[in-house]
């Protein structure tokens, strides 16, 4: 009967310990998870944020004056030239022309 409680003993010890390995593993696993997801997300830099305005204003100038809108877009505490700049990058963003698209308002949502 002695044996038995040894050996019962024994393998809950061993039991235990791997579950404790387990949930050590699942914890430093975690840990590395958000670690990479900080650094893959992490912010472009200040050089690449720059290179981003200066192309959209590019893109703002080549194609607002230049491609005319026959419909109607109501403007919502928005001037015409911003419009235009929301037009154009929404354009170039989806890769769909601009006599393709139809906007039916304008909204400034920084008031």
């Amino acid at each position: 009967m002695g044996i038995t409680e040894v050996n019962v003993m024994e393998a809950l010890l061993i039991a235990l310990s791997g579950i404790l390995v387990v949930f050590m593993m699942l914890g430093i696993l975690s840990i590395v998870i958000t670690v990479i997801s900080k650094v893959v997300s992490a912010e472009k830099p200040v050089e690449e944020k720059a290179a981003d305005v200066e192309s959209t204003g590019e893109i703002c100038k080549a194609a607002a004056p230049d491609v005319p809108y026959g419909g109607s877009v109501k403007l919502l505490n928005v001037d015409e030239k911003t419009a235009a700049c929301v037009m154009a990058i929404v354009s170039h963003e989806t890769q769909i022309p601009l006599d393709q698209l139809v906007f039916k308002s304008i909204k400034a949502l920084n008031e």
